[in-house]
């Protein structure tokens, strides 16, 4: 089937949602999530004050968040590439609508992608007025992977990218635990990144030199913490902290496991493109691991840390293929 603009549309949208999670992740990473105290404008602009007068001007505006104009450049920066985003799906939904008699054609899942984007963007506003709440932050970054995965679907059933197989074996349900493991320990990832607890354990393999320090579960996983405060660099004490980071470290063990032996299993698979698919799993999780581990090491450097939730975004876009694969064609 040749590629159809929609298919091509949906591929494109796919890798410009995957800029977005990557370029948010350098936002939050970068401490610059505040760059912009308001929304969806920054400091009462759609650009940034960047000159002295500009910027005066902002700092009489907002006197609790002075000008910090690298940072605010960086939060502008995902703005303008998200709000692309956003008109890509809504040209996607319109060319689905538009095209909604042809067989095989997606309807329902690009119209939900419209009110999915939508939310985002509410997401993306609280993100900033109710300063870095750990929950709105974690939130946003599990509908814009959910976004991308979407994207990514679409673009698979309507473009020849990889094949669909009816292979012998229980790969789907091998796979769909594979998948759902990897949501929640990418959701343990977000909660430990937004509640600042990335080095609460600074030493491998133990943490704080101790095999199981003090833990906090209740503190740790408590998701409403009120409004009013600002949570950039968070607001939880050490103990809960540490239980965030460890329970992290205890999910990759289970996760890397369940991955590490699907891409063990698709490497003797007798279809060709499955063995292909566990050779990508397998570096893509032995890529992850290091990079985690080196987060640590090197005491969370930004390029590294920024990597790693590339790559579970990538991990995510392999599982999602391997669905893909083993679902006919005519289930969309």
């Amino acid at each position: 089937m040749p590629r159809t603009a929609f298919a091509r549309l949906a591929l494109f949208a796919a890798v410009l949602a995957l800029s977005v999670v990557v370029l948010g992740a350098y936002v939050r990473l970068s401490h610059a999530g505040l760059g912009c105290p308001d929304w969806p404008g920054c400091y009462g602009r759609l650009d940034v004050p960047d000159e002295p007068h500009l910027i005066a001007s902002a700092n009489a505006a907002f006197p609790d968040r002075p000008v910090e104009v690298a940072k605010a450049w960086k939060e502008m920066l995902h703005r303008y590439l998200a709000s692309g985003l956003g008109l890509a799906i809504v040209v996607l939904a319109a060319l689905a609508w538009r095209q909604r008699q042809v067989p095989g054609q997606a309807r329902v899942l690009p119209l939900a992608l419209v009110a999915l984007v939508v939310f985002q963007g509410v997401l993306g506003m609280w993100t900033v007025t109710l300063l870095l709440k750990p929950l709105v932050v974690t939130s946003h970054l599990l509908f814009g992977l959910t976004t991308l995965a979407l994207l990514w679907w679409l673009a698979l059933r309507h473009a020849p990218l990889v094949p669909t197989l009816s292979p012998a074996g229980s790969w789907r349900g091998w796979g769909l635990l594979a998948l759902l493991l990897l949501v929640g320990q990418i959701a343990l990832g977000g909660w430990t990144s937004t509640n600042y607890a990335a080095l609460a354990c600074p030493d491998l393999p133990t943490c704080q030199g101790q095999w199981w320090p003090t833990t906090d579960f209740s503190t740790a996983y408590t998701l409403w913490h009120g409004l009013g405060r600002s949570y950039e660099g968070g607001v939880l004490d050490n103990a809960a902290r540490v239980t965030i980071h460890l329970t992290h470290r205890l999910g990759a063990i289970v996760v890397g496991g369940v991955i590490g032996g699907l891409a063990w299993r698709l490497l003797r698979a007798a279809e060709r493109p499955l063995r292909v698919l566990g050779g990508v799993l397998a570096t893509l999780l032995a890529t992850q691991i290091s990079l985690g581990l080196a987060n640590v090491a090197l005491h969370l450097p930004l390029p590294v840390a920024v990597a790693h939730n590339a790559g579970a975004a990538a991990l995510l876009l392999a599982l999602v293929t391997l669905q893909h694969m083993l679902r006919p064609k005519d289930v969309t």
